[in-house]
């Protein structure tokens, strides 16, 4: 039997012979009864968790008094003791860590529905307002450029307009494209559902093509056929609305068909947004 001058000797010792194993063996042994504790607490059984604590503490004191008991000895006991109560709820926690990964799981694919979701509301919004504004430039035979980008675009065909990074609306899309606007005469720039920056210079196709085909024509399609972009064109003597995409342009685009062409940037855009 050690005497109370021995034991507090031994804690001296501790603390002067400090080694981060110590403070290691500490941290497990506190997770070991932790987890134990809060097992019995989960599966409402609180009263069993005096019938555990207690008996580690008695243990814990007779290792500290007397020399039968070793420190070894302790650690033996106390991992043979906390399996044995887990052992009695296994299923539970089996139930417990299966249900947690489940848990987990279901959140992400929320979070990943919530934002594919959210990136549908906001393509249906950018398809409104750009197919708005289009109808209105028609019906006034104002002429219009639009270039759908997926951020692939030469940053020098960015900077030659200026940036604004606004959110897409038909008002703000009309107002650059009204005659005599300082804007209007270049290309409007879209990226997702923002206008990334307007009265752009946009390279020239060098194919031929009808006389009826001016600039804007030309440099709707030149664009498309240098980066996987497309692009939306109104002509300003017809109103007539032209869609090009790899090159190829299609006239006496209507509403519907607009529509359509715009789904499907979109589609890919956010798609490509959600999976990032």
């Amino acid at each position: 039997m050690q005497t109370f001058e021995n034991v507090w000797n031994n804690v001296k010792n501790v603390f002067l012979q400090f080694h981060w194993s110590f403070v290691l063996e500490l941290i497990l042994l506190f997770l070991l009864t932790y987890f134990v504790a809060k097992t019995l607490k989960d599966n409402n059984a609180k009263r069993l968790i005096a019938a555990y604590v207690l008996p580690l503490f008695a243990v814990a004191v007779l290792a500290m008094f007397c020399d039968h008991v070793t420190a070894t000895g302790f650690y033996v006991f106390l991992l043979v003791f906390s399996f044995f109560f887990l052992n009695l709820f296994n299923l539970e926690i089996r139930k417990s860590i299966w249900s947690g990964l489940k848990t987990r799981k279901d959140s992400k694919t929320m979070a990943r529905a919530s934002k594919s979701a959210e990136s549908v509301v906001r393509a249906d919004e950018a398809i409104k307002s750009v197919v708005k504004a289009v109808q209105s430039l028609s019906k006034g035979n104002i002429g219009a450029l639009i270039v759908l980008s997926n951020g692939n675009l030469p940053k020098e065909i960015v900077d030659s307009g200026v940036r604004l990074n606004s959110n897409i609306s038909n008002q703000l899309i009309e107002g650059i494209f009204i005659p005599k606007a300082p804007l209007h005469d270049g290309a409007m720039i879209i990226y997702g559902d923002k206008i990334q920056a307007a009265g752009c210079f946009l390279p020239l196709t060098k194919r031929d093509f009808p006389k009826d085909y001016g600039t804007r024509h030309r440099a709707g399609i030149g664009i498309t056929e240098i980066a996987d972009v497309s692009t939306i064109i109104v002509s300003e003597e017809t109103g007539i609305v032209s869609v090009v995409k790899r090159g190829v342009i299609t006239r006496y685009v209507d509403s519907e068909a607009l529509n359509k062409f715009l789904k499907d940037y979109y589609w890919k855009e956010f798609r490509s947004g959600v999976e990032r």
